[in-house]
């Protein structure tokens, strides 16, 4: 019987863990480093090296060596961090069979600036865009765009755990993203260069695709949410605010800088998804796959960057000249997060075989298949909180961890749980800014809305936050 190794320490390597452990071939699945929410599901387990836990995604050698030790039949590698690091050629170098591209293709995420030249010269659909590594440069452009009545997006160049990405509404959001990336080094190096693109109205997808290097396939979507709050939020936004600031606003002094679109609702890591994406038909998967995903697949092998693995481009449809197009604003070379979430618990084809496809370049022997149902995945964070380090406002910012938790069992009952980040020390408690994510699935939207909010009710930690509209076609 067949050990699996899944790198990964929040919520979508549990669910990545969770699929390979409903096949019938896998007898163990392992998570490294995982958290106290790997052992949620029969056959999974947190990864210990000589009696202690990996101490991070970063500590490859470790990683590795307890691949070596436990006999690792297949790993499979979920976050960007460890890919854009060496991870499979590491993996690769000791015989580990593992599912991920090799370093020399991780670019295609490790810089958002490289990505999107690639993307112009093959000729992928993109936004209008401009890279910078001079601050003055970028406060110059972003003024010209905004005279001319363009919103932008401003985007940090390296990885940014998902944070480094502004979405602006005025000129003035523009240039403080800037000086956030660019100057105070909010994400240090992966701020000395930044892409500046033009923000794009319509339906954004959350789209994967898997690749053995020559074949590649659809490999489900979903619907991102990823403002921090609801958009109608004001009390959870004038928190955020006073913590973040450390000023005091009134109910009134909210509700003015709200009209104003000055109360922050940041972009975040994700909040939630719901799977399959409402709007996304075969028609439009078909559009993407020939205008984005096969075209990156292609030309990344003439150029010498195969890739293997999850590919993950973040589509934007847009009406042009009466025609919709699928523009790319990012791309991932990783499973998606929180859309994995709500995306893998519908994977109908075994994991295990599937991954050993992609292995041996066999994908085109292997049909990829997900279940009708529809799948509502809500985050629970850590927000607002006063404690002994004064009022911190939560995630995406400064939070408080080590919160006590309840109602974990409860909610097990009637939803799939998936730990991001909590700990069992005695009893379960935070860990970090995204904390647990709960999803529901049904027959229906709707029917898998009830569950997963149901289920949420049942948990309780201090500080803890949530969406109330994962799942509902609202502005994000």
């Amino acid at each position: 019987m067949v050990k699996v190794l899944v790198v990964d320490a929040g919520g979508r390597g549990n669910a990545i863990a969770h699929a390979f452990a409903r096949s019938e071939e896998v007898k163990k699945v392992f998570v490294a480093p995982g958290n106290a929410g790997s052992e949620f599901f029969e056959k999974c387990s947190q990864a210990k090296l000589k009696g202690r836990f990996i101490s991070s995604i970063r500590a490859l050698d470790e990683i590795v060596n307890f691949a070596k030790l436990e006999d690792i039949d297949l790993a499979f590698v979920g976050p960007e961090e460890p890919l854009s690091l060496g991870i499979v050629d590491l993996m690769e170098e000791n015989g580990i069979p593992v599912v991920g591209p090799r370093k020399e293709a991780t670019i295609l995420e490790a810089s958002k600036c490289w990505a999107k030249d690639f993307l112009a010269r093959i000729g992928v659909p993109i936004p209008e865009y401009c890279n910078f590594d001079d601050p003055d440069e970028a406060r110059e452009y972003i003024k010209s765009c905004y005279s001319s009545g363009k919103d932008l997006v401003v985007k940090a160049d390296g990885l940014a755990a998902g944070k480094g990405v502004y979405v602006c509404s005025s000129e003035e959001q523009a240039i403080q993203a800037v000086e956030e990336i660019m100057v105070k080094k909010k994400f240090g190096q992966a701020g000395d260069r930044i892409e500046v693109e033009e923000r794009l109205y319509g339906i954004e997808v959350a789209f994967t695709a898997i690749s053995d290097g020559k074949t590649v396939k659809p490999f489900g979507h979903a619907k991102d949410y990823k403002r921090a709050f609801d958009s109608d939020d004001v009390e959870g936004m004038r928190d955020f605010y006073i913590g973040l600031t450390k000023k005091f606003i009134s109910k009134s002094d909210a509700e003015k800088l709200y009209r104003e679109g000055r109360l922050f609702n940041l972009n975040t890591g994700g909040m939630g998804a719901v799977s399959p994406h409402p709007a996304l038909t075969p028609e439009l998967e078909e559009k993407i796959m020939e205008m984005v995903v096969k075209p990156i697949i292609r030309y990344s092998r003439s150029e010498g960057k195969t890739f293997k693995g999850v590919l993950y481009p973040v589509i934007m449809f847009v009406e042009e000249n009466g025609e919709i197009i699928p523009k790319v604003l990012e791309i991932n070379i990783r499973e998606c997060d929180p859309g994995a979430q709500a995306k893998l618990p519908r994977l109908e084809t075994d994991m295990y075989r599937l991954s050993m496809a992609i292995i041996e370049k066999e994908l085109d022997e292997v049909d990829v298949r997900f279940s009708n149902d529809c799948c509502i995945a809500v985050c629970a964070v850590s927000g607002a909180l006063k404690g002994r380090e004064g009022f911190k406002p939560g995630y995406p910012a400064q939070h408080y961890t080590s919160q006590p938790m309840e109602g974990i069992e409860e909610a097990m009952k009637e939803a799939i749980l998936y730990a991001n980040g909590i700990a069992k020390p005695d009893g379960y408690q935070t860990t970090g800014g995204r904390v647990i994510t709960v999803v529901g699935r049904g027959e229906t939207i709707e029917d898998a809305r009830v569950k997963a909010y149901s289920a949420i009710k049942k948990i309780r930690f201090p500080g803890m936050r949530y969406r109330k509209t994962i799942g509902l076609d609202v502005p994000d």
